[in-house]
């Protein structure tokens, strides 16, 4: 009995510990059999299903396994090549990203991005196997529940469920357009039209009641907001032709746009806070000239109008464009319009509104308004150049309080040290400023009141003196009067 149970023990034991290996290499060989395409195209192209979301999430899941599978053989570059495919051969070119970022919400564009660094930070690491395949089931977990989303269903991935997707996804695939063509255009827009109506009531509030010196001032800012919406034009059809949208060369143009106009928004934002005071503005106009007084100001002003514009107006054409070649067109224009008309009611309520504020609170909050937003593109920007790959992703486990929502993302904060630390610099450095222009502004309004009051006391004494002399000659008026009246009684 001894002799057979040894042998079938044996034989027992040397199966179990073969299992986890015979499982990862049916999983292997599962990846393997089926076909690997690296672009939504070559999927398309070569005749499988192509219909719903949950498809393009089949064929994404394919090109992961594959990038798992090469990472787990020791081909980093192979497996970071493949989670580079799945970002811009399928989630952005198939309008998936722009899709969810409207219909699901706008946090989620920038959640998945990051999911999508996460995966592709591990390689640059080093990391371990468990680690990347962890990173990369999250991933495929949430690109799953997002297709579930926009298609209209829940539950597990099989053929009956694929059919209700088709069909729920053709009852809702009209909504799903509209409402992230209007969520984008809203979105990408107001950041835009906040910057340049803000800039546009400050010069009118500085032009006050001269219509001729306001219309010069305000003139420039409209023109480098056209010119900003035509250069979006253009370098959507530029990336087109050199074959760079939905590249990371896309990202880094991005990317380099906002910290340029970080810069420019910073240098804004300190030159308003610097006119924030009433004497100080006063002064400023009264010192210098019209041309030379507001030629570099004007020009610093219409070049952060023109960045604000061509940064969000470059994303808006991208989106739009794969958006104009579906089924829903109608869909398209509908939410561009709509869209449209609520930021022309965004700027008109910055234009009137700002009317009635008074000069100082107004051109404080305008100022902190420009820095805030230095800080927003600044997070903005790092993180593009992290989806470009021009810098590695960090997010230690202690950041994951910071959630991701819409406010989060509008203010350009992230779970990431390499966005977090250069903006808590930024802000730093910015109130140091604000305190330091505060008590400029402070000592100016003292020195003002200093002068004004002097001015006031020479001026009753001057009025006194008038008054002295005005009586003096009233008195010698009377008298001579009196002397004429006496010299004509005395000669009658």
């Amino acid at each position: 009995m001894r002799k057979i149970l040894v042998p079938v023990l044996s034989m027992m034991m040397i199966l179990i510990s073969m299992f986890p290996t015979m499982a990862f290499a049916e999983t292997a060989e599962k990846s393997a059999a089926e076909p690997y395409y690296a672009t939504w195209d070559e999927y398309k192209e070569s005749g499988q299903p192509a219909s719903t979301w949950n498809d393009v999430v089949d064929a994404m899941e394919v090109v992961l396994e594959t990038g798992k599978a090469r990472y787990a053989a020791g081909d980093t570059r192979g497996a970071y090549d493949s989670i580079n495919n799945g970002y811009y051969g399928y989630y952005e070119t198939t309008g998936f990203e722009r899709i969810a970022m409207g219909y699901i919400s706008g946090s989620r564009k920038t959640e998945m991005e990051l999911q999508f660094s996460a995966c592709k930070a591990v390689t640059k690491n080093g990391g371990s196997t468990d680690e990347f395949n962890k990173e990369v089931d999250l991933l495929a977990s949430m690109l799953r529940e997002d297709a579930h989303v926009l298609d209209g269903t829940t539950g597990s991935n099989n053929a009956s469920n694929n059919s209700g997707a088709s069909a729920a996804g053709g009852s809702s695939a009209a909504v799903a357009t509209f409402a992230a063509c209007f969520s984008i255009m809203l979105r990408e827009g107001f950041e835009a039209i906040l910057i340049v109506g803000a800039i546009v009531a400050y010069l009118v509030k500085s032009a006050g009641d001269d219509i001729g010196r306001r219309k010069r001032l305000v003139t420039p800012i409209y023109v480098g907001s056209i010119v900003g919406i035509v250069a979006s034009f253009v370098l959507a059809w530029l990336l087109n032709l050199l074959k760079l949208a939905n590249s990371a060369s896309q990202e880094v143009i991005e990317g380099v746009t906002a910290l340029l106009a970080v810069c420019v928004l910073f240098y804004v934002s300190n030159w308003m806070l610097s006119k924030s005071e009433t004497d100080s503005w006063t002064s400023y106009i009264k010192t210098k000239t019209e041309k030379s007084s507001l030629l570099g100001s004007t020009f610093a002003l219409t070049f952060t109008a023109f960045l604000a514009v061509f940064r969000e107006g470059a994303e808006v054409v991208l989106f739009y464009q794969p958006m104009l070649s579906n089924n829903n067109v109608g869909s398209v224009w509908a939410g561009f319009i709509i869209g449209c008309i609520c930021l022309v009611f965004v700027y008109l309520a910055i234009h009137f509104l700002s009317i009635k504020i008074p000069i100082k609170p107004f051109f404080t909050a305008t100022g902190v308004l420009m820095s805030l937003m230095s800080i927003s593109f600044l997070g903005a920007g790092i993180k593009e150049l992290i989806e470009g790959d021009i810098i590695t992703m960090s997010s230690p486990d202690w950041l994951a309080w910071i959630p991701t929502n819409d406010i989060l993302d509008v203010l350009g904060i992230y779970p990431t040290l390499q966005t977090l630390i250069p903006q808590l610099i930024l802000l730093v450095i910015a109130i140091i400023l604000f305190v330091i222009q505060t008590k400029k502004n402070h000592a100016i309004h003292l020195e003002a009141e200093k002068k004004r009051a002097e001015e006031r006391i020479l001026r009753e004494a001057e009025e006194k003196k008038a008054k002295h002399e005005a009586l003096k000659a009233e008195v010698r008026g009377i008298l001579e009067e009196l002397l004429a009246e006496k010299d004509s009684t005395a000669h009658s």
